[in-house]
């Protein structure tokens, strides 16, 4: 029974494998094309870029708390909310998603940058969005860092 078990599931993830090439396996929805304004883009109307940021555990308590950041034209609770909606077109422009979860082969240092964590939710270029950010491992810093100051350095 067990060896019946590891054949189908052998086959299976070979005919998976051989379905997808790695180039598609890797293949982002982005890069996103640049909002020119709030309303309207091609002749088309487009939402407002809306993103709901909660972070929590930084040991901070004036960076813990729930922002709303708007872009195009920035705005919101953000404390930071222009130098964030730049940050966000910058990596856009650069064809990065900067929400995109750290790739699960991916080989990352066993440290630890503190319990702090973030959530972010909404739409992004007319995307929707929902994201967790963690500072457990080197990959996960550095993905908190490449998202300041859309969250809060935990840097002192």
């Amino acid at each position: 029974m067990l060896r019946r078990i590891v054949l189908t599931a052998s086959a299976s993830a070979a005919a998976l494998g051989a379905a997808v090439t790695p180039a598609q396996a890797l293949a982002l929805p982005f890069p996103l094309p640049l909002l020119s304004t709030a309303g309207q883009h091609q002749g088309q109307y487009q939402e407002r870029d809306r993103l709901t940021v909660v972070v929590s555990e930084t040991g901070n308590a004036r960076t813990d708390g729930r922002y709303e950041l708007e872009c195009d034209p920035a705005g919101g609770t953000h404390p930071a909310a222009e130098s964030s909606c730049a940050r966000l077109d910058q990596l856009a422009r650069e064809g990065e998603n900067p929400f995109a979860p750290v790739p699960a082969d991916r080989m990352c240092t066993q440290q630890s940058g503190g319990p702090a964590t973030a959530r972010v939710t909404g739409t992004w270029h007319g995307r929707p969005v929902d994201a967790t950010f963690t500072r457990s491992d080197g990959c996960e810093i550095s993905r908190w860092q490449t998202m300041e100051p859309v969250l809060p350095s935990t840097r002192s």
